[in-house]
């Protein structure tokens, strides 16, 4: 197992984490042993969203032993109403739903505060300047949170939160069939049977944005939905027309800028094992390159996924950068001044391009890169 840093905390958490949601109506043995071959296989970090009682009692006695040796992330706004889960915003709901989390986990103190699922933009700034945010700064003030998360699926939402100093980690969901979408305020659009339209080709730019400011502002980027459900698993329900397998899944999620590590949703522990083959798999089996650049459906060939594997540069051009800038720009009437300032302020920009094409080979998207620099310095005036 390896580790990887969250943000500016300077934690280390495992690359693998385990997601506990699909611990409903189970027993306490099988939590037991997939905390105890967690332990065994190096997985130091656990996600707790769900408010059902038995799993975060479950939980709680099962890592209470090795406590030291775990870092936790809890939501404040997941309430357990009428034998339900039931996301709110209700203080009233909130803090006897928190306060159930931590005596149920047997902790003192939480490493980290998640205020939970946030997916329009009106529910985060409502959040930001009310009652939640004020009780969830007092938590940190008093030492029951150490840090302070938010989870959502709305790109839009994260860039609000990465650019919001209190926000130390976020938690958003990572995979190549969500990674096609822009902004949205509804999880469940990703579900739909009509959902993956013929104009979804590539990683969308907002997100490559929202994981590279990650990466610069210091921001700990933590994934969830990593295997879309289990929809991209299997040919029948990836958007794609053809399956990975979970080691492609993982390795799709750590090669994102900012990512530190990604949690995995598993009911046994076989499940478990299947996910942790990839700290011993080949580059070819980690490889998704080839089934995204050849799928039946939405093949990425010819598209950038600002992976970077095309660097170095010959003129030092940030090859993906400029990419990114360019798929941002090229859909305006007009190119937004934030996109112009942040590529006028690059070092080396597509001007410098040489059109040596050494860069076009190492592509395993095959994309005609010279011509991407072309098209970017006729866009941008230079």
């Amino acid at each position: 197992m390896k580790y990887r840093k969250l943000g500016k905390t300077g934690i280390e958490v495992s690359e693998i984490a385990f997601g506990a949601e699909f611990l409903v109506e189970r027993p306490y043995e099988d939590t037991e042993a997939l905390i105890k071959a967690c332990e065994a296989n190096g997985i130091n970090f656990v996600d707790c969203w769900m408010s059902e009682p038995d799993v975060r009692s479950h939980l709680g006695r099962a890592i209470k032993g090795n406590r030291e040796n775990w870092i936790i992330q809890g939501h404040i706004g997941s309430t357990w109403q009428n034998n339900q889960y039931v996301r709110t915003r209700e203080m009233d709901k909130v803090i006897p739903a928190f306060e159930d989390f931590m005596q149920r986990f047997q902790i003192d103190t939480l490493d980290f505060g998640m205020i939970h699922y946030v997916d329009q933009i009106d529910d985060y700034n409502e959040i930001m300047n009310g009652p939640f945010m004020e009780y969830v700064r007092k938590l940190k003030d008093d030492g029951t949170i150490a840090h302070i998360g938010l989870s959502t699926h709305n790109p839009d939402v994260g860039l609000l939160a990465v650019k919001n100093p209190e926000i130390e980690l976020l938690m958003f969901s990572i995979n190549p069939a969500y990674d096609m979408f822009g902004s949205m305020e509804d999880i469940e659009e990703y579900r739909k049977d009509d959902a993956y339209t013929d104009d979804l080709s590539s990683l969308n730019p907002q997100r490559a944005e929202l994981y590279e400011l990650c990466e610069s502002t210091g921001t700990a980027l933590t994934v969830m939905k990593g295997f879309a459900g289990g929809n991209l698993l299997s040919d029948e329900t990836s958007p794609f027309g053809v399956g990975l397998t979970p080691v492609q899944c993982i390795h799709y999620a750590l090669e994102q800028k900012g990512v530190s590590s990604i949690f995995v949703g598993v009911k046994t522990v076989d499940e478990l094992l299947e996910s942790l083959k990839y700290c011993d798999a080949s580059d070819a089996e980690k490889d998704y390159h080839e089934i995204l650049k050849n799928a039946p459906k939405h093949s990425f060939e010819g598209q950038c996924t600002y992976c970077g594997h095309c660097q170095p540069c010959s003129s030092g051009i940030d090859i993906a950068m400029v990419n990114k800038l360019f798929d941002l720009a090229k859909n305006h009437d007009e190119v937004p001044a934030s996109v112009q300032e942040h590529y006028s302020n690059l070092k080396f920009n597509a001007t410098e391009c040489i059109a040596c094409g050494d860069c076009e080979p190492r592509c395993p998207f095959n994309v005609h890169i010279v011509d991407v620099m072309l098209d970017a310095q006729d866009l941008f005036g230079f």
